[in-house]
């Protein structure tokens, strides 16, 4: 039972997370929120029992996120021109 709760707790962080990341008004703050949502995911299917499933979302979240910063980082924010 114990288990049950910290599963439904990560789904609640999974959650919480998400819709932050889809709300939020900076990008940064954005991709933030996405890469914890990545971890929580990751400690998701740890609990389940699926590791390889677990190694395959937290390869992904750190590539996909190092992604998002460095487009981020090309991108020319607060600028006019």
């Amino acid at each position: 039972m114990p288990g049950a709760f910290f599963l439904g707790f990560l789904v609640f962080l999974m959650a919480v997370t998400g819709l932050s990341a889809l709300f939020a008004r900076d990008l940064l703050a954005s991709i933030i929120m996405f890469s914890a949502f990545s971890y929580f995911a990751v400690l998701t299917y740890l609990t389940m029992g699926a590791p390889d499933v677990a190694f395959t979302e937290a390869v992904v979240g750190v590539v996909s996120t190092t992604f998002f910063i460095v487009a981020l980082r090309r991108m020319k924010r607060g600028s006019s021109k």
